[in-house]
């Protein structure tokens, strides 16, 4: 692909584009209400775009949350969309890890996802045991609960993961 991409940190004016990308992603599930609330909230959430041409063409938040029992900290990686005429480029890849490295640097011990393990397996994320999710998923979605540690497995997170106000809505755990 001939056009630069820059990865950076979403600004206000952003937000319309990033609402026409989950549109377009996602026109069966109404992800808007919970992106706009991370939006609104980002003492707990990274939120990342990928631009061509000054124009988003993907989207991923990073929200950083805690794990009940410990102190160490883990971020949950989600929503994630990438618009229809830049799939399959590796933006996707691209934007996920460098929210992975500013996570590193962030001292993040952990990043969990729900998702589809064939394609976050790719980016190095694994099924999860130790880090419960905060309400219970379905038995079709246990094997997307999935983690990658940042910090080395010598002292892996272990407990509940307690999510800020935008990720306690269990419809969001269960649909």
């Amino acid at each position: 692909m001939s056009e630069d991409i820059d990865v950076r940190e979403s600004i206000p004016d952003d937000t319309p584009a990033i609402e026409k990308i989950y549109l377009d992603v996602f026109p069966e599930e109404d992800l808007l209400p919970l992106v706009r609330e991370l939006l609104a909230d980002s003492s707990t959430c990274l939120s990342l775009v990928a631009v061509v041409d000054g124009t988003p063409v993907a989207h991923a938040c990073f929200t950083l949350c805690g794990g009940a029992g410990n102190t160490q900290r883990v971020a949950l990686l989600g929503p994630v969309a990438v618009a229809s005429a830049w799939q399959r480029h590796g933006i996707g890849g691209r934007i996920i890890r460098d929210g992975i490295a500013r996570m590193r640097d962030l001292q993040v011990s952990g990043i969990c996802v729900l998702g589809d393990p064939g394609y976050y397996g790719r980016l190095g994320f694994r099924a999860e045991t130790g880090i419960v999710p905060p309400y219970n998923l379905p038995a079709e979605y246990r094997d997307a609960w999935q983690s990658v540690l940042l910090r080395g497995s010598e002292d892996p997170v272990k407990g509940t993961l307690v999510v800020p106000p935008p990720w306690q809505h269990a419809a969001l755990w269960s649909e």
